[in-house]
């Protein structure tokens, strides 16, 4: 491992001014993949600043309903919230669904969110990888790739996003805040992460040196009769071969609202917009909801060995809007 410096720091300000003052510097927080990154050789920061002692360890309501969630809140802390839990369970759900609970107690908000990519030709610095070393190839292409994404990919890279917090916080319309040395700044959730394209180096929207203070919740009573599914490979402690977050308002039948994302097939939170448009106040049955389905994978593009996630959401997305109209109408 390289060595490399450590400061902690107790306030915004500081923390971007150092930052900005050695390019080569990281943000640290709970350091459940950063750290693990470093032992690899995949990351190699000059400096660690630690912003776990920043005040942004609180989740509040705001004046018109909804949350604000700051950056070193812990997975465990924000799973558990009442408020949370409440209006927001899939996102709850989702959070409980990812990793253990000792790195859900160390892992914070603002680093799920820019955790890297578990594809193994990443991870190891003596494969080719176009994310970690631009220009070099992408192997998964041919090679191993069952759990590796089926829509929003490219020649240049097919790897997942493995966030379960992710999933449902793109399908509430999320916004991250952020703060950098000319003031604070926010980005929609649907524009955080950037496509694929020739560039899958380049991960997020955020500018050079930004530092996340914490993600807002809007509104949304929909949001309040919501479920978060994972299927993995193991009962426990494994990343989703798929998931969904789905969030479903029925009346007389018909689907007066929805909001679905689904997770594992992209190189980002993949929000399912397509298939809310189908499902928009169309019947609540099955068939409705394997129509819409269908119509947000239509644009899958799967490799040889990752087909089954094409059925595999699918089924999904059937059986998780099934459950949610079976709640209501009880």
């Amino acid at each position: 491992m390289k060595e490399f410096g450590y400061q902690r720091v107790h306030d915004v300000p500081g923390a971007v001014a150092l930052l900005g003052a050695d390019p080569d510097a990281r943000f640290l927080g709970g350091g459940t993949n950063l750290v693990d990154l470093m032992k690899t050789g995949v990351e190699r920061p000059a400096r660690l600043v630690d912003v776990r002692e920043l005040p942004l360890d609180d989740i509040e309501s705001t004046p018109d309903g909804g949350l604000r969630i700051g950056a070193t809140v812990t997975n465990s802390d924000l799973a558990a919230h009442p408020e949370v839990r409440r209006s927001y369970p899939a996102l709850s759900q989702a959070v409980l669904a990812g990793a253990s609970g000792q790195l859900r107690n160390m892992a914070t908000v603002g680093g799920n969110l820019l955790q890297r990519t578990r594809c193994g030709y990443f991870a190891d610095v003596t494969k080719p990888c176009n994310k970690r070393a631009p220009g070099s190839g992408c192997p998964a292409i041919e090679g191993e790739h069952h759990n590796h994404a089926i829509l929003g990919a490219g020649d240049h890279c097919v790897a997942v996003h493995p966030s379960d917090m992710g999933v449902g916080l793109a399908a509430f319309d999320a916004v991250v805040h952020y703060e950098t040395a000319d003031g604070p700044g926010e980005l929609p959730f649907s524009e955080f992460y950037l496509p694929v394209g020739d560039t899958p180096h380049l991960e997020t929207a955020l500018p050079a040196g930004a530092l996340i203070t914490g993600v807002s919740l809007p509104p949304a009573q929909v949001a309040a009769h919501s479920r978060y599914r994972k299927v993995r490979e193991r009962a426990s402690y494994a990343f989703a071969i798929g998931s969904v977050a789905a969030a479903l308002d029925v009346s007389d039948g018909v689907v007066r609202e929805v909001r679905l994302a689904f997770g594992a097939v992209a190189s980002r939170p993949w929000r399912a917009r397509r298939a809310e448009e189908v499902l928009t106040g169309a019947p609540a049955d099955a068939e409705t909801f394997a129509a819409a389905a269908d119509a947000e994978l239509a644009a899958a593009r799967p490799l040889p060995h990752n087909a089954y996630k094409v059925d595999l959401m699918r089924n999904l997305v059937v059986a998780e809007l099934t459950r949610l109209t079976e709640e209501v109408a009880r």
